[in-house]
Formats: C-alpha cells, structure tokens, sequence
C-alpha cells in the first residue's frame, strides 16, 4: 500500500495513512515519527490498526515507555481510557478531560508524548480529540506580550482541573484533590533547544505574584489566544486509529462523551526528557 502523508492544518498536525499493524514497529518509521511530531506536534496513523504488544513496541522506538498506574491492563504500559467504571478505576476523572489540559504539569518532568489508539468509537461522533498547539500560539503573539510573559510563574494543581467538573466540591472531593501537590512553574516553558510555547490549560490556576482577577484574566486572554482555529485541528476518530501528539507543547482535550459511551482507547506515554524552564 502506497503512503501518503498529508497536513492537516495550517500550523498543527499531519495525516499518515498506508502504515498498519506490525509495519509500524521499524526505526525507520519510529524516526519519521519523532520528525513529524517535531514539526507538526501532531501525528495521525489513519486506520494503523495496531494491537497492543506492537503499540507498546512501536512506543519503545519512540523513547522511554512509562508505567501508567491503574490502567486496568495486562500490559503495565497501557491504561485503558473509557468512562466504564467497569473498566477503569480512573472512569470517575475522564470528565475533566474535556478541558483544555497537559498532562503531568503537576510534575517538574511531564511525559513527553502520548499515543492513543481507537479499540471502540461512536457512532454519534461524539468523543474525538482536538489538539492546540502552544508553540504555535507563543510565537504569534505580539512582542510586547511575549516580553510581559517571561517573568510570569503560574500554580498548576488538580484540583484547579477538577473544580471546572465540580465547582462546588464537598469537603471530602476538595481533600482528596489537595492530596495531589500542586506545582509551580514558569507561564513559557523554553526548551534546551530555544523553542518555546506557554504552560497553560485547565490545571492553571493561579498567577504567582497578581491578584486573583488578574491572574485569571492572563490565564483566560491566552487560553483563548492558543485555541483560535488557527492553533488547533480535530481528530474523527475510527477505529484502529492511532494519534501521537507531544504532551509537552500541545494542548488537548476530549469532545464529551457519556458514562455509557462505547468509546475506549488504549493509551501509552513516553517519558519526558526535560524538566521545565
């Protein structure tokens, strides 16, 4: 089958269709991955069709596999995400993901990437993937704002993501989110490399050092900025899709979906190589 690669927005994401199963776990396509994930932040394998032992494989080509806790799996590398309390025990959280997020940045080293592959979709469409890209979005900005940014920190916590779901939290949530510690971190993260994109999404709470209001508002003016359409691309998922997308540099969030959709994807990260700066 003749490949064909093809980007998908004006700044963020590219499309390869012709590569499937067990062709996928060679150092050739492994290294054309982490090049287009380098360029695009985003990379789609329509209809890879990849079973698991090969979806963890192929991750391994990519980099460093980490373990990921309760992923109701046989293989420890993979976490299953669905809204099935029957099958995941972290069903209960999938509601925040309809955020804008970036996993990890309660950790001075988040994942660098993530894959995620469709075993189950809707036929609604609900429940696809969109993607911002905060590289993108930094470089746009006007000179004066990127000026104003670099001596900004910003709080990022679970519970800041979590009281989006649940603004009124009992006694008992609000505890059990302070049990996860939140993280300081500067507004833009710059790379070893130079590159540099904002920090920001539904774990970013507060500015350090602005009130409240202000610091919300900053928040908010480049939450809006990053997810013009300009920035973003939606993922349609079908089944046997596999999406790779850099954690690091790439908003995401799910389209709702409900408790009893059908949707069920088989995820693995890669470990990160760079504390934020």
């Amino acid at each position: 089958m003749t490949v064909t690669v093809t980007p998908l927005g004006p700044t963020t994401g590219v499309e390869i269709s012709g590569l499937s199963g067990s062709a996928l776990v060679e150092r050739s396509v492994a290294d054309e991955c982490l090049a287009a994930l380098e360029q695009y932040g985003v990379v789609v394998y329509r209809e890879a069709a990849v079973e698991d032992d090969d979806l963890v494989a192929f991750s391994r080509l990519l980099g460093d596999v980490v373990p990921l806790p309760m992923g109701a799996h046989e293989h420890r590398e993979i976490q299953r995400i669905t809204r099935d309390a029957s099958k995941s025990k972290l069903a209960a959280y999938r509601e925040a993901t309809f955020f804008w997020h970036i996993d990890g940045t309660t950790d001075e080293v988040p994942n660098r990437a993530t894959l995620l592959t469709a075993r189950q979709v809707t036929d609604d469409g609900t429940g696809d993937t969109e993607f911002a890209n905060t590289y993108a979005a930094y470089a746009a900005l006007p000179e004066a704002d990127r000026a104003r940014l670099e001596s900004l920190r910003v709080v990022h916590s679970f519970a800041a993501s979590q009281s989006l779901v649940h603004p009124d939290p009992s006694p008992h949530e609000r505890a059990a989110w302070d049990r996860v510690p939140s993280r300081e971190h500067p507004l833009v993260w710059t790379r070893r490399s130079g590159r540099r994109s904002l920090l920001i999404g539904s774990t970013a709470g507060a500015v350090t050092g602005l009130p409240d209001e202000e610091g919300r508002a900053v928040l908010e003016h480049l939450h809006a900025w990053s997810t013009q359409p300009r920035f973003t691309v939606r993922h349609r998922w079908r089944v046997g899709d596999l999406v790779v997308w850099d954690n690091t540099g790439m908003l995401h969030r799910a389209q709702p979906y409900g408790e009893g959709s059908a949707r069920l994807m088989h995820r693995t990260s890669l470990a990160g190589t760079e504390a934020i700066r």
